[in-house]
Formats: structure tokens, C-alpha cells, sequence
């Protein structure tokens, strides 16, 4: 389960190896890759809805699960509100937890407001993550609904195994956050490895080593 403007293309590595293993199904969350544009903006429980059905039309029956970034907020969502959707849940890179916000970030809050009554086409170019700029409009209403869900109490009601995999250098969801995750899900273990916030693909055969040990526990 990919992050946010990624594909399944990103977990290549992981296909090819567990391909070898078990049945692999790699998906595009709608909006992004080879599925169909969004046609409303959708929230995080959207998203765990739709995979939900996805899995049901393609047969998967509580499958092992790899997630990323914005894949973990779909799969702590999903999980949270179907304990049988899924057995085992490895996240890295994971999204979902919104920490305390400090002053920097306050301030440029009231800028952007500011700036937004007064040339809203502007605001749009200069604020926000370069990530956040590249989006269509109906994409950035979507987008909002999903990074401002903190997701820690629904990761309170997930019953599963959880295995955290963080990278060292991940500025993007950094330890701090993945810290904050853990201490929420009651089965729950954290694991580091070098790379950033594509750790799988920084360093896919420690990855793919954690995971496997994971799964065959």
C-alpha cells in the first residue's frame, strides 16, 4: 500500500521477493498511478472504505500487509474499523500522527491566511509542501482532509501485530512520530534501518529480511 502521489511501482523490490512466497497484490489507491482519477475529494476513511472493496472483489482474505506513508493511515483506519480486514500490518515511513506544532509553524499559518484573503492565487504558489503545489484542486481538498486526521486513537483499537520500520534519516516522518505510533497499538514493535523515508527501497534487503521475519513469526 503506496504513499501519497507513489504507485505501486515503488515496492518492486518487495513484489519480486515475496512474489516468491505468497500471493502478492500491489495496488494503486484511486486517485494515484493506473487508477482512476478522483472524482470527490476523499478523507482517509474513504480510502480504507474503497481498498475494503477492492480486496473483496479480488478475493483477498486477511492478507500480511506492507504499507508506506499514506498507506498506513489507510491501514491503521481499515484495521481499526474491521479487526478481520487484515493479519499481520508492517508499516514504514508512518504517516498519521500529528505532533504539537511550534511557533515556525504557527506563523506561517497566519501568513498564509493572510496572504490567502488578499492574492489567493499567490498563497497557492508559495504555500504549502512542494507536494502539496503539484496538486489539482479537487486533489488539495483531499489532501487536506488527510494530513490534518490524526490517526493515534484509531491505532488504539488496532488488535493486530504491528512491526514499525523506520529510517534512520527520515525527515518525513521522523522517529519522533513513528515513537508516538507505537506507544498507541497494543501489539506493537519498532525496528530501524538505514535510509530515509523510502527505507524499503534504500536498503530493500533489509528490508525485505525484516519483513519476512516478521511474517513468519
Amino acid at each position: 500500500m503506496h504513499g501519497y502521489l507513489s504507485s505501486k511501482e515503488a515496492f518492486a523490490n518487495q513484489i519480486a521477493y515475496f512474489s516468491r512466497f505468497y500471493r502478492v497484490t500491489a495496488l494503486d489507491f484511486i486517485g494515484f498511478g493506473k487508477s482512476p482519477p478522483l472524482t470527490e475529494s476523499y478523507s482517509v476513511g474513504d480510502y480504507a472504505q474503497w481498498l475494503q472493496g477492492v480486496l473483496a472483489a479480488l478475493g483477498v482474505e486477511k492478507p500480511h500487509v506492507i504499507a508506506h506513508s499514506f498507506g498506513c493511515r489507510v491501514a491503521v483506519k481499515l484495521a481499526s474499523e474491521q479487526p478481520d480486514a487484515f493479519d499481520k500490518i508492517l508499516l514504514t515511513g508512518p504517516a498519521g500522527v500529528i505532533l504539537k506544532r511550534g511557533f515556525s509553524y504557527r506563523v506561517k499559518v497566519g501568513a498564509y491566511r493572510l496572504v490567502k484573503r488578499i492574492a489567493p492565487k499567490l498563497a497557492e504558489r508559495k504555500f504549502g509542501s512542494k507536494e502539496y503545489r503539484t496538486l489539482t484542486p479537487l486533489m488539495k481538498e483531499s489532501y487536506k482532509k488527510i494530513v490534518n486526521e490524526d490517526l493515534r486513537e484509531c491505532a488504539k483499537k488496532v488488535k493486530n501485530q504491528v512491526l514499525l520500520v523506520e529510517g534512520r534519516a527520515d525527515k518525513t516522518t521522523p522517529l519522533q512520530e513513528a515513537k508516538a505510533y507505537l506507544e498507541c497499538f497494543r501489539n506493537g514493535k519498532l525496528r530501524l534501518i538505514d535510509g530515509g523515508h523510502f527505507a524499503f527501497v534504500d536498503s530493500p534487503v533489509a528490508f525485505n529480511l525484516i519483513a519476512e521475519e516478521f511474517f513468519y513469526e
